[in-house]
């Protein structure tokens, strides 16, 4: 591998606290029929055989998900309606009694710094909603 043609995206770690433990956080939140309750971006979720579709505000979506796991991992695959995938790193960590949800966003080449900063903003918006649905439930 030519190490002067390796490159990386800029990258947002785009965090929040929740006061419920992570087991419970992570439960809820890697639960696909969910996503529409606090991802505003997501409308509805339907699985055919083994595979999640999503309809969002950019038409219907495919998504695949990382195996559950016991390690609060919530890595997904979106792949938009012009066939583009786009990695979704998320992660449910252990913060005390409590929990972190960490969602990593990368500024893929085609987004202006200014679409990077709205998917940034709609990120913690939904990560709010995901706070307040979770800390409800206590």
């Amino acid at each position: 591998m030519d190490k002067n043609n390796i490159s990386t995206y800029a990258v947002k770690h785009i965090s929040i606290s929740i006061n419920k433990p992570a087991d419970e956080v992570y439960s809820y939140a890697s639960n696909p029929e969910n996503w529409p309750a606090w991802t505003d971006f997501i409308q509805s979720v339907v699985k055919e055989n083994s595979t999640w579709f999503a309809v969002s505000d950019l038409g219907r979506i495919k998504v695949e998900f990382v195996p559950d796991n016991n390690f609060g991992i919530i890595d997904h695959w979106v792949t938009l309606t012009d066939g583009t995938t786009v990695y979704n790193p998320m992660r449910v960590i252990e913060n005390n009694q409590g929990s972190e949800f960490v969602f990593t966003l990368f500024r893929m080449p085609y987004m202006t710094e200014e679409a990077f900063e709205q998917d940034a903003t709609a990120v913690m918006n939904d990560l709010k909603t995901l706070k307040k649905i979770q800390e409800k439930e206590c």
